[in-house]
């Protein structure tokens, strides 16, 4: 299985961006049934998950993005988005997808940056 996430980019703080991450080589039936989750990594900290969402639709969020973000998925594209809002600096991060453990191999991550 690959992840490719994308959407990433310089943003103004108070703007908004969708990131998408594709999970390729994978057949329908295993992305569907799995929770999926955003992670983000800023430089020189750990890898903490951001957003999860189960195989059901269910949502969970971390407390310090709660109210900002949104997750979403489309298991027929076999893809999970991330509606982000009113960006922070402190948002600032490579942002990557994966599922619930056992976890598959990371992709690259998608860059934003949150700064004016």
């Amino acid at each position: 299985v690959q992840l490719q996430a994308s959407g990433g980019g310089l943003v103004q703080p108070g703007g908004s961006v969708r990131l998408s991450c594709r999970a390729s080589g994978s057949i329908f039936s295993v992305f569907r049934g799995n929770d999926m989750g955003w992670y983000r990594q800023a430089p020189g900290k750990q890898r903490d998950l951001v957003a999860q969402i189960t195989s059901s639709g269910d949502t969970y969020y971390a407390g310090s993005v709660k109210g900002r973000f949104t997750i979403s998925r489309d298991n027929s594209k076999r893809t999970v988005y991330l509606q982000m809002n009113s960006l922070k600096p402190e948002d600032t991060a490579v942002y990557y997808c994966n599922k619930e453990l056992p976890r598959w191999p990371w992709g690259p991550g998608t860059q934003v940056t949150v700064s004016s």
